[in-house]
């Protein structure tokens, strides 16, 4: 049976042309499937009972499963959700003021084995599906959460399953009608694909984890420094088209004793220059396994104000859902 998900718009009209379905019932099909959160056949209920019989013999429509979430203190929530053969991804929820942003995944665990993420100690299974990445933001809308922004930071390395991922923007912005202004792919840089993006995606936003200034300690925490090191990716970054008034994001884990020190900020300024960017800066969050520690928080101003002083724009990302294990993989990395 064809999954109307994952099928391709090309293979729903060969479908309903076989069926004898008229061609601009795919578009409402995809309005019922993405705006109205239908999660079986039977509740499109714009077609007749015998319209949905039709396509239900030949079809359906995949959902993943909520199998445990967490809130925390501070209202994040955590979510696993398991997939059709019985894998497990994350997704955590932010809500604030003027937003509520779902950090989603991208693939069932990562090979990128930065040192400083749990995820990446658990190795790849598969890439996700672009409706597996769409359907984390289904599944809460139908458990009646609001979300307004999106940020593809979640389980795995979006470049590494581009394929996947564009369609799943795609999807997003067309159908789900999310601003491309608030889609942000978050990456390690993975340079080619990378540069792919504004030609074949929509003007999404750019998240680059850099986490060092110099070659050495981004190796030691981020394996794929040493295929990509960091003179490229600031080469990469330069060249990158953006819009007026836009900026590369530039996300920045601080690990006590391993990139805190102010030298550690200068060798960063010297980095990025005529680089368009703003730097969240984000304490590490330990977890059980790990082998590093949260900076002390006069080390984290201190790294903050040295930037400031060069006019970079500097946020400090507060800690979200540490009493909940919301550093990503905690959650998956508990469930048995």
């Amino acid at each position: 049976m064809l999954d109307l998900k994952s099928a391709s718009k090309l293979e729903i009209e060969e479908l309903f042309k076989n069926l004898k379905i008229p061609l601009y019932r795919v578009r409402q099909l995809y309005h019922w499937i993405y705006e109205k959160n239908a999660s079986t056949i039977d509740e499109i209920t714009e077609f007749s009972k015998e319209l949905r019989k039709s396509i239900a013999r030949e079809a359906y429509i995949s959902n993943i499963e909520i199998l445990r979430s967490q809130v925390s203190l501070d209202g994040t929530e955590k979510f696993l959700f398991k997939l059709f053969d019985g894998e497990t991804i994350e997704a955590v929820l932010m809500p604030e003021e003027d937003r509520s942003t779902l950090c989603a995944s991208t693939q069932v665990g990562c090979a990128m084995g930065c040192l400083f993420c749990k995820t990446g100690s658990l190795g790849l299974k598969r890439n996700l599906k672009a409706n597996e990445i769409v359907d984390q933001i289904l599944a809460l809308r139908r458990n009646s959460r609001k979300i307004t922004n999106i940020v593809l930071m979640g389980m795995g390395e979006p470049l590494a399953n581009i394929n996947e991922v564009l369609k799943a923007i795609n999807l997003m912005t067309e159908y789900l009608k999310l601003s491309p202004r608030r889609v942000t792919l978050s990456t390690v840089g993975i340079i080619d694909k990378l540069l792919l993006l504004p030609q074949m995606a929509p003007p999404i936003n750019l998240a680059v984890s850099i986490n060092a200034g110099d070659n050495d300690t981004r190796d030691f925490i981020m394996p794929i420094n040493k295929k990509y090191p960091l003179e490229e990716l600031v080469r990469a970054l330069r060249k990158y088209p953006l819009k007026r008034g836009r900026r590369i994001t530039l996300e920045y884990v601080l690990i006590k004793g391993i990139n805190d020190h102010e030298r550690d900020a200068i060798g960063l300024i010297s980095l990025i220059k005529a680089i368009p960017c703003k730097i969240n800066l984000i304490p590490f969050n330990p977890y059980k396994e790990s082998i590093f520690q949260r900076p002390d928080e006069v080390d984290v101003l201190k790294f903050q104000k040295t930037l400031t002083d060069r006019g970079y724009s500097v946020f400090i990302r507060k800690s979200r859902g540490s009493d909940i294990s919301a550093a990503c993989g905690q959650l998956k990395g508990d469930y048995t």
